[in-house]
């Protein structure tokens, strides 16, 4: 697979699952913008299929690894990916360190992965593969009183968690807060969690990001809203050796994760 047809694939699966996220897009080109994507984000388990076995495919496709990321309070790890080409987005992959939570929880995650195929895992579009293993509401219910990122995990399997307007390269927006006016004059609500924007110019990067609207998700048990993705916004600022910071804020990510609670 080629890294044209990697993000259409991703941006397919992406917006038919999160019909919302192409209004969001369709609104801010009617507007007269170009938009280049930051970063795709995924979630993964730690272990056989974290973030190592995650990031292959995008290792064939020339990314390298960058910086790394840690996340005390909700218990998870993450990387980010940079391609030599700046104009393709960047890839942050994070996991749930399983072995810290419960052992409901590292029963249900075991259970799951187990259901994954040898043919599966081997595919080159794991990245893409979406929830394999058969899920009941009642236990994402329960996932959620530990983790809300395990739940959405569980629910949701592997796909793209969001992806990320560089507000750099808008055409008529500058600033991340004349952006998140526009975005909450059209109808979406923002992730307020530790404010509307995540960061400052002296982190050298600002984020913001949607509330994750409710769609609907088949389980065994029925089927029911709960939150599916989000889209991200992100300013980056001159480092003061030259060029743009490329890299993640974990105490702003930390607030980004939120995005797909339940409010």
């Amino acid at each position: 697979m080629d890294i044209e047809t990697c993000f259409e694939k991703l941006w397919k699966d992406y917006t038919t699952l999160n019909p919302s996220t192409e209004e969001i897009y369709n609104a801010l080109k009617a507007k007269g913008n170009d938009i280049i994507n930051d970063h795709v984000a995924f979630r993964t388990f730690e272990g056989k299929y974290g973030i190592e076995h995650f990031a292959q495919a995008f290792l064939a496709l020339g990314y390298e690894a960058k910086g790394e990321y840690t996340f005390t309070e909700k218990r998870l790890f993450a990387r980010h990916y940079e391609h030599e080409n700046h104009d393709l987005p960047k890839i942050f992959i994070s996991e749930l360190k399983t072995k810290e939570f419960s052992p409901f929880l590292q029963d249900i995650v075991s259970k799951a992965t187990a259901s994954i195929s040898s043919e599966q895992a081997a595919a080159e579009d794991f990245f893409l593969l979406g929830r394999p293993w058969p899920a009941k509401h009642a236990i994402y219910q329960e996932l959620i009183k530990e983790s809300e990122y395990a739940a959405w995990l569980y629910a949701f399997g592997f796909r793209a968690n969001h992806f990320t307007v560089n507000v750099n390269r808008l055409n008529t927006f500058t600033e991340l807060v004349e952006l998140n006016n526009f975005i909450e004059s059209i109808g979406f609500e923002l992730n307020d969690s530790g404010g509307k924007i995540k960061g400052s110019p002296q982190d050298y990067l600002e984020q913001s990001s949607t509330k994750a609207k409710k769609i609907a998700v088949a389980f065994e048990d029925g089927e029911y809203e709960i939150p599916g993705c989000y889209y991200e916004f992100a300013k980056r600022y001159e480092l003061p050796e030259g060029g743009l910071y490329q890299g993640f804020v974990a105490k702003s990510a930390d607030k980004i994760f939120e995005s797909t609670n339940k409010y």
